[in-house]
């Protein structure tokens, strides 16, 4: 019931996140001159204008039933880098704006993490309440600081791509779009066969000079 339980709340958190994260990358590009997305509907909550069934629900859904690393991906968001006002400082711009507003989620689930101990002590919840409650925030937190800083990895289709190219020239440029061609077998191989036949996890590495810390930081706050 307990794994059941935890397989709900990570699908929404995922379901939350990726929606959030798409409609920002929308909204950025059309507040800074491309309609495109707009126009498209996906300056939008709903999930449906986002979702791609593979790729953000069943995807996700093994990786946690398989208790390995997990990552998900949602439709892509049109931008056409002509119609914005300052393209290259622009494109960074929208590229950041999803890792911005997973941050921004996780932010939110711990306040509402502070709410719960004041909320049992004036009786607006029991303890079982506050705790099926917490544990659906701690998972809304540390799902969206991973698809966050997972994003900002500079591999296609990944937002840290968009956030490297501006700022690459010549061979440096060239040998990266050589690279691209491979992004998803290297992934792969990351998240992987890598731990796997040589137990070196680089993203469990990278999580724990990111994720992790501002984790714990967020709870430590909101738990004071």
């Amino acid at each position: 019931m307990a794994n059941l339980q935890h397989l709900l709340a990570s699908a929404l958190a995922i379901i939350l996140g990726i929606t959030v994260h798409e409609s920002a990358h929308a909204l950025s590009a059309y507040v800074l001159g491309d309609h495109t997305a707009r126009a498209r509907g996906r300056v939008s909550l709903n999930p449906f204008a986002h979702i791609d069934p593979f790729g953000t629900v069943i995807l996700p859904l093994i990786m946690i039933a398989l208790g390995g690393p997990v990552f998900a991906f949602a439709k892509p968001v049109p931008v056409y880098l002509g119609n914005l006002k300052h393209p290259k400082r622009d494109e960074v711009l929208v590229a950041l704006a999803g890792p911005a507003s997973n941050i921004v989620l996780a932010v939110i689930a711990a306040a509402l993490v502070s709410t719960l101990n004041p909320a049992i002590m004036h009786g607006m919840l029991d303890y079982e309440s506050a705790t099926a409650i917490l544990n659906v925030l701690v998972t809304v937190l540390s799902v969206n600081l991973s698809l966050a800083f997972f994003n900002l990895i500079p591999l296609p289709p990944l937002d840290g791509s968009s956030i490297l190219v501006p700022f690459l020239k010549g061979e440096a440029l060239r040998a990266y779009y050589q690279i691209q061609q491979y992004a998803m077998p290297i992934l792969i191989i990351v998240l992987y066969l890598l731990p796997q036949l040589t137990g070196i996890d680089l993203i469990g590495l990278y999580f724990n000079v990111t994720v992790y810390p501002l984790g714990d930081a967020l709870l430590s706050w909101a738990l004071a």
